[in-house]
């Protein structure tokens, strides 16, 4: 196969354009899409113009007054999505609109029979899940792809993000790394609450045309009934939300203004470090400081270009703990970085092509998103310092730098059909990776939804050897009110390769299915119930069997935010070759099972609960030196504890254990402990304190594993002054201890030397970080 030039790229890229013209000359020509085929009246609501602010203080007593509030547009007729699709809501709201030449005002009035059982915390910006909350749902271009939301629970704590239909499940569709300046209030009441929002026209971008149509949901959740409901009605009998969206009229005299916003942001830290990059490992010391500058630009309205110069991400919080021992594959990770989360729906496609976690310390970075008509487009581009600083003094590659560019390009063909292509360029020190490819979603009738993607990648390796190969990937998905029902095909040639994107396994072609029932009692304590069951079969490219599963599941949910699984027995075969296991003399075939069980609950509103049991048999991979992988008994428990103490205090607990069991002598191979806890004050809307404590440990007998005995604890402390979203104040302390020898060392692997009882404090740091919107 030949490589892939940049010119070569742009030519699939005028031909991926001319591509999307036709489809669309195709879509224009049969309009019988799902758009078409839903045949369903949405509600038209215009709102007034109002000449004065509403205040929050105009609804308490639960009913309009004063002149503002007087004049509002009002709906109220909520309707069930969960757990009664389609019945009226189980407790009263009403919500007033109203709008002036800067911001567009909701006011939520929420009765509650029960006002005593409301679920309002103070708690740390968009931490409110576990609350009642009211949402504001807005597709300011009215085009059925994308929305932003708006969310408060009764207390006025808020959160935000956009929304994009993209086939993902429900909860996948949402986005909460976009983050605006708006303004929200709530108060309890005898009768409920109330909670009063003002969204100014400045933080949403939307068209410059004089008589506005937007999409609007309104949205109200009631955990302790597991209630959500909605105006319009929203049901689970059509999939996704966006094509159930009313119409929001109204406006005039409007503008989004063409605002621009500058961060600047300075940060001092002293830290202690293990440093490794060289012969012999040593403890590095520093005092810095740090400046560094974020700006956003808008375009025409609907075009965001962000500029970022030597970014830090000082107060992200540290990653939730996973289970990577004896692991065969990369374990995902997710992005947490404010300046990569944002928008980041622009560059998605079925495949992961676009992983932002490889960048690893960015020193500048710029990136274009929005929509210009029919089509949706994101660039951008990062210059990494990380890869030329993970190297020692007088490796070829120190002190380079690693540049990650990536373009996307999207073309709307019909309601919730669309087509795209992509192009991602990962370049480092004379070697590159780059791929390019061609994808769509197309929506049938109400409940189908199809995926499908071809892409090529072209690789020169650091040693100069080059590698070149496709990949491929079919998505066919169908949801309704009881039943859904997916199967997905993947094909990865053996030479394909993503450097920016997360592609953890090649050389496979696998058959993936998933299907699901739902019986939904009405008027019962027992919300729905059903089987369901996952298929997964992987093929090499030799025609060799792989792997696979087999797992049912039996799922029975409850009110009060309740639910029990069970899992009677899953199969997992695998078959592992020489070429994966150099000690393997042949391919060998491995029976691993697995029976189990989870719980959950938040009936009570002072404590959420979550646990996992299985038991069964998994394979060895890290067998001492020389030995070939087995079988081996298996251990798997998982516990998460969340506790309101106080409408201030929320302390998140996690508990993971992974233990494997040699099966002919009953003695242990590992057991893997991971406990981490995580405490949240809020003393104000703006001031929180945050501690995070963890300890792993890997206990190892080297008789039948390669592991080493490892011992971690690491305390993260953090004091958060949060004006608004890029205004704030940080204050952070965060130290680690392990078991390693003193001095350090290296053993034959490579890895430091560890001790089987003392720690070591092998780094510690302390930072002040403030930052402060400026916009224009």
């Amino acid at each position: 196969m030949s490589r892939l030039s940049p010119l070569r790229v742009l030519s699939i890229l005028v031909l991926s354009s001319l591509l999307l013209h036709a489809s669309a000359a195709v879509a224009r020509d049969h309009p019988h899409t799902a758009a078409a085929m839903v045949e369903r009246t949405r509600p038209v609501l215009s709102i007034p113009r109002l000449s004065q602010a509403p205040a929050l203080e105009d609804f308490l007593t639960m009913h309009p007054s004063g002149p503002a509030a007087e004049h509002m547009a009002e709906v109220s007729r909520f309707l069930q999505r969960d757990p009664n699709d389609g019945a009226p809501s189980t407790q009263r709201t009403h919500v007033y609109l109203g709008y002036d030449s800067k911001n567009l005002y909701f006011v939520f009035v929420c009765f509650n029979n029960q006002p005593r059982q409301t679920r309002a915390r103070l708690s740390r910006r968009e931490d409110i899940f576990d609350d009642d909350t009211v949402e504001v749902m807005l597709d300011t271009f009215h085009d059925q792809r994308r929305a932003y939301v708006f969310q408060s629970n009764a207390l006025g704590v808020q959160w935000d993000g956009t929304y994009a239909e993209q086939a993902q499940g429900d909860f996948g569709n949402f986005d909460s790394s976009w983050d605006t300046v708006w303004d929200s209030k709530g108060k309890l009441t005898g009768q409920g609450f109330v909670v009063w929002m003002a969204i100014p026209f400045k933080s949403l971008r939307f068209s410059s045309d004089p008589d506005q149509s937007w999409g609007i949901i309104l949205n109200r959740s009631i955990p302790r009934n597991n209630e959500n409901t909605f105006w319009p009605e929203i049901t689970r009998r059509v999939d996704e939300r966006l094509n159930q969206e009313a119409t929001l009229k109204g406006m005039e005299g409007i503008a989004p203004g063409r605002n621009m916003q500058f961060i600047p942001y300075g940060i001092f830290r002293s830290f202690r470090a293990v440093d490794t990059r060289d012969a012999l490992p040593y403890f590095e010391t520093a005092d810095q400081g740090r400046f560094g500058l974020d700006s956003k630009f808008i375009l025409h309205d609907s075009l965001v270009l962000d500029v970022t110069a030597n970014p830090d991400f000082s107060q992200v919080e540290s990653d939730q703990p996973q289970i990577t021992t004896n692991q065969r594959f990369e374990v995902f990770f997710p992005e947490k970085r404010p300046f990569f989360l944002e928008n980041a729906d622009y560059f998605s496609t079925p495949m992961d092509l676009v992983f932002t976690r490889r960048i690893e310390d960015p020193q500048f970075g710029t990136r274009l998103t929005g929509r210009l008509g029919s089509y949706s487009l994101g660039m951008f581009a990062v210059n990494d310092r990380g890869p030329g600083y993970d190297v020692a003094d007088g490796d070829p590659s120190f002190h380079k730098g690693a540049y990650f560019n990536i373009a996307r390009l999207k073309r709307d063909i019909a309601q919730q059909s669309s087509v795209g292509v992509i192009f991602t360029d990962f370049e480092f020190n004379g070697s590159f990776n780059r791929v390019g490819g061609f994808d769509t979603q197309l929506k049938f009738g109400k409940n189908w939804t199809a995926l499908g993607q071809g892409v090529v990648s072209s690789t020169r390796n650091l040693d100069g050897t080059y590698q070149a190969g496709p990949a491929y990937k079919g998505d066919l998905q169908y949801n309704d009110l009881h039943t859904s029902y997916e199967m997905q095909y993947n094909d990865i040639s053996p030479n394909f390769v993503s450097d920016p994107g997360f592609v953890p396994r090649v050389d496979m072609r696998e058959v993936r299915q998933f299907a699901r029932y739902r019986f939904r009692p009405k008027n019962s304590f027992l919300v729905s119930w059903g089987p369901a069951m996952f298929f997964d079969r992987i093929y090499g490219h030799d025609g060799t069997f792989l792997d696979g599963s087999y797992e049912p599941h039996l799922t029975f949910e409850f009110k009060g935010q309740t639910y029990w699984n069970f899992i009677p027995y899953g199969s997992y075969p695998e078959q592992l070759r020489p070429v994966d296991f150099s000690t393997l003399p042949a391919v060998a075939a491995y029976n691993q099972h697995l029976v189990g069980t989870s719980f959950g609950t938040s009936y009570f509103r002072w404590v959420v609960l979550g646990a996992f049991y299985g038991r069964g048999t998994n394979v060895n991979y890290d067998t001492p030196i020389n030995q070939a992988p087995v079988l081996d008994n298996n251990d798997l428990a998982q516990v998460f504890l969340t506790i309101h103490p106080s409408k201030n205090l929320k302390i998140d607990n996690t508990y993971l254990l992974n233990r494997l069991v040699d099966r002919p002598t009953g003695m242990s191979v590992f057991t893997n402990h991971i406990i981490r806890s995580e405490w949240n004050y809020q003393i104000t809307r703006a001031l929180s304190l945050r501690l995070i404590p963890q300890y792993t440990t890997v206990l190892s007998n080297q008789r039948f594993t390669s592991l080493e005995t490892s011992k971690q604890f690491n305390a993260d402390f953090l004091i958060t002054y949060l004006v608004h979203p890029s205004t704030a104040i940080y204050v952070g302390y965060n130290s680690d201890l392990q078991n390693l020898v003193s001095p350090l060392g290296f053993d034959a692997s490579g890895n430091l030397l560890r001790t089987r009882g003392r720690y070591l404090n092998d780094g510690r740091q302390v930072f002040v970080k403030v930052s402060y919107l400026f916009r224009f």
